[in-house]
């Protein structure tokens, strides 16, 4: 399972090349070479899971390309390795979720009350929500899902 993440927040014209090395460092060379790594090592039938980001495909409010740039490569990314370890059943995965309680991100920090505004069930996600979906591709119940995208995100912007 691959899961990292930085944000940058600031609008396009202030973006650093620093902040944008930092952030694509973090959320698609880290994800990109854990995979590569470990591929030679895991058995036929094995699971690959990326967290990606709900903010790959929404973008609610301005500040946030960088981080929705870096999380949307994952995307393609996940979709071309799917494509590719397909022959030897290695099924290839991204989950996107929401909002989520973390250090990083508060239930009950100064934005959360912005970001419950755009879901249809106003609710953050727990470590455990996130971690259930990604328990299920891990399984026997995902074995025939592959270059697939799932959103746990409380219905954000439907």
């Amino acid at each position: 399972m691959n899961n990292a993440g930085i944000i940058e927040f600031g609008q396009v014209t202030e973006i650093t090349p620093e902040a944008f090395e930092r952030t694509v460092e973090v959320n698609v060379r880290g994800p990109v070479l854990t995979t590569m790594a470990a591929i030679p090592h895991m058995p036929d039938g094995g699971r690959i899971v990326t967290i990606g980001s709900n903010l790959a495909k929404r973008v609610p409010w301005p500040g946030m390309s960088l981080y929705s740039l870096s999380k949307a490569a994952l995307i393609g990314f996940t979709k071309g390795v799917a494509r590719d370890l397909g022959p030897r059943q290695i099924n290839v995965n991204i989950v996107h979720p929401g909002s989520t309680d973390t250090d990083m991100n508060p239930a009950d920090g100064e934005l959360s009350d912005a970001q419950r505004s755009l879901m249809a069930i106003p609710r953050y996600n727990s470590a455990e929500d996130v971690a259930g979906l990604v328990a299920w591709l891990a399984g026997p119940e995902g074995r025939s899902v592959t270059g697939a995208e799932f959103t746990i995100d409380g219905g954000t912007n439907t």
